[in-house]
């Protein structure tokens, strides 16, 4: 290496490293957090081709191994190329044991995976009390389609012939299909992972849960709009589909990927089907990693549905004592489960507006809902209003809006008035009604407006809460409740 004669150039080419360097360091501080992104990336997609390559050179040894059934192989390594195409169907072909598919498209899929258990076996139960629990309409739009997903084909033709034997009218039409996915199709379930120190059984178990469950949505996805996950040991609230029904129509134009009609394991989680096959692979491609319960959570957020969307009451209860899983015990019960729900509020789409000061993240909307939230304003004065403003406009047959909470008692609406509007305008702060009719004034916080489609003689296009006199304490508005009037023909 070569070094300068005179030391006044040296001094030059020691500031000139120093500036450099100087600038890298800045340079390193405003980029660390793209760096650290693009780096998470690469890791995640490195893994991903290093798990890949696993699996394919795991299919390569199973090929050598099993030589003498080159069939079953070969179905095996197909299995897992079909994860490449996230948005199309798995190629598995399946045993129909009881009913086949119709061709008309329902509204609702509900989904049973069911195995044989040590200790008690419900699933008879779970399929009686949904038909039971639905009206004659009702069916018209569910199919349930129970996976037997046992390897005992003994066991499963048993079980299938106790179903024929009793569920023979609503096979015949077309509300029940069981079936069984072969044994061939699933990937390895030796030598798996021992993630949280679970025993070799424990991760089996749950790793093959994992591919009953992807089969089993995978079936689905093509037969209904929507898809409900239950297990196999739950009992239904009364004319559980109509309840679920307006929830989905009250959440029309807002984004979700799963509601939650129960706060228990893979019990009454509802999906779009359009949602389905990315589910079944994402749960065959991460099956021996955790529970499916947790792979849920995460297929939520990575489709940026941030928050859990849960409603109440529940519309599923648990009712099995024993664990499919050894037969131990699991009396696990829901206590927000209610079997005769069937007063839900119909709460037709619209928009909400506040000029009340909205603390953190309480928005307007979350008093809106069936949701276990709550809109939380700071003191509110005479004359500031909460405004829901319809979609389209709409006959209310009762209103009811509850405010403050049982832990905050005094945050309620001290003052305030309860309209009803028509003649939509628009404004500054979106469109408003120009005309209003008072019909209460709150009491305690609370007000209950029954027969409103009979006091009110124009179809409803807002209803607005006024605030008529300032208080010192904060609002909480927990849940605004409306009713509309059914058409003469449903």
């Amino acid at each position: 290496m070569c070094f300068p004669a005179d030391p006044s150039e040296s001094v030059s080419i020691m500031r000139l490293v120093w500036k450099s360097l100087d600038k890298m360091r800045c340079f390193r501080k405003r980029s660390t957090i793209p760096f650290l992104g693009v780096l998470v990336t690469c890791l995640l997609f490195l893994n991903l081709y290093i798990e890949d390559g696993y699996v394919l050179e795991e299919d390569k040894r199973q090929l050598r191994e099993t030589s003498m059934h080159p069939s079953n192989s070969e179905r095996y390594v197909h299995t897992f190329k079909d994860l490449t195409n996230f948005s199309g169907t798995i190629n598995v072909t399946y045993r129909y044991l009881a009913g086949t598919p119709l061709p008309r498209k329902k509204y609702l899929t509900i989904g049973l995976s069911s195995v044989k258990r040590k200790r008690g076996n419900y699933l008879m139960e779970t399929i009686k009390s949904i038909f039971d629990q639905s009206s004659y309409e009702e069916l018209k739009e569910i199919v349930v389609v129970v996976h037997l997903a046992d390897f005992d084909l003994a066991w499963c033709e048993n079980l299938v012939q106790d179903i024929s034997r009793k569920f023979a009218h609503h096979i015949i039409a077309g509300h029940l299909l069981v079936i069984h996915a072969p044994e061939v199709y699933y990937p390895s379930l030796d030598g798996l992972k021992r993630n949280y120190n679970d025993p070799e059984d424990r991760v089996r178990f749950r790793s093959k849960q994992n591919v009953d469950y992807a089969f089993l949505l995978n079936f689905c996805t093509n037969l209904s709009d929507f898809y409900m996950m239950l297990e196999d040991d739950v009992l239904c609230s009364r004319n559980f589909l109509t309840s679920l029904k307006k929830v989905v129509t009250s959440r029309e134009g807002s984004y979700w990927v799963m509601l939650e009609f129960s706060k228990l394991g893979y019990i009454g989680k509802l999906y779009h089907s359009r949602d389905l096959p990315r589910l079944a692979h994402f749960l065959l491609m991460f099956y021996q990693e955790m529970p499916c319960d947790w792979l849920l959570i995460h297929f939520r957020g990575l489709l940026a549905q941030k928050d859990v969307i849960r409603f109440k009451p529940s519309l599923f209860q648990h009712m099995g004592y024993y664990s499919s899983y050894k037969g131990a015990e699991n009396k696990l019960k829901d206590d927000d489960f209610e079997e005769d729900s069937i007063d839900i509020p119909d709460n037709p789409p619209a928009s909400l507006y506040t000029n009340i000061n909205v603390f953190e993240n309480y928005d307007a909307t979350k008093a809106y809902s069936s949701v276990d939230e709550y809109f939380w304003g700071k003191p509110p004065s005479t004359g500031d209003f909460f405004v829901i403003v319809f979609n389209k406009s709409t006959k209310i047959s009762k209103i009811k809006i509850l405010t403050g909470t049982d832990d905050r008692q005094n945050d309620i609406l001290h003052h305030g008035a309860l309209e009803v509007g028509e003649k939509l305008v628009g404004t500054k702060r979106g469109r408003q009604c120009s005309s209003y009719i008072t019909l209460g004034e709150f009491k305690n916080g609370h007000i209950e407006v029954k027969d409103v489609d009979h006091k009110i003689a124009f179809a409803i296009e807002c209803v607005r809460i006024v605030v008529t006199a300032s208080q010192k304490e904060w609002l909480i508005i927990r849940s605004i409740s409306l009713w509309t009037t059914q058409p003469p023909s449903q």
